[in-house]
């Protein structure tokens, strides 16, 4: 779904490494992966209330070594109050380039604090909404609600998923709750 989100836009691209990885999948050794493959330009984007307990992951610290960092707030959110945005932990390793509008890390790598408009969308509310047999238009994609729709995700009734779906393991067939 991912793929389907993002195929119009040419500044992104997808990867099922993390799909594909036997065991736990960890933000480290994607990163890394990609590192190892010659891509030195990455961007980790992900919403502040991940960013928050960003400490609890593998190696956190390390992952500010091997990119640049792109954090959604919501409205309001102060982004050049260190102790309200960098967990206590990392503070020492970054300070606030007003130049930037960035937090620097020791490794040179930035973290942006780009505010979005406030959409009150979850994944947890879009599911739902399918599931009633609502409509989810402008909470998702049109190419994901086109696919969500033609495999019959997150229905009370769920079908059989296509072989050809990237949801499938291994070829098997599989039922998506």
């Amino acid at each position: 779904m991912v793929r389907l989100a993002t195929s119009c836009n040419p500044h992104f691209s997808t990867s099922d490494v993390e799909l594909s990885r036997a065991g736990e999948s960890y933000s480290i050794d994607t990163i890394r992966f990609f590192r190892e493959r010659g891509i030195d330009v990455l961007f980790f984007i992900l919403g502040s209330d991940a960013f928050v307990e960003i400490e609890t992951w593998k190696e956190c610290q390390n992952l500010f070594s091997l990119c640049d960092f792109i954090v959604m707030t919501r409205p309001g959110v102060q982004k050049n109050s260190l102790s309200s945005i960098i967990p206590k932990a990392l503070i020492p390793s970054f300070r606030y380039d007003p130049r930037e509008n960035a937090w620097i890390h020791l490794s040179g790598h930035l973290v942006y604090f780009k505010e979005i408009s406030f959409l009150d969308i979850s994944s947890t509310k879009v599911r739902e909404l399918i599931e009633k047999g609502r409509s989810a238009r402008y909470l998702i994609p049109v190419e994901v609600e086109a696919y969500v729709q033609k495999i019959g995700l997150y229905r009370r009734n769920p079908r059989l998923i296509p072989r050809s779906s990237p949801f499938s393991k291994g070829g098997d067939r599989g039922i998506l709750k």
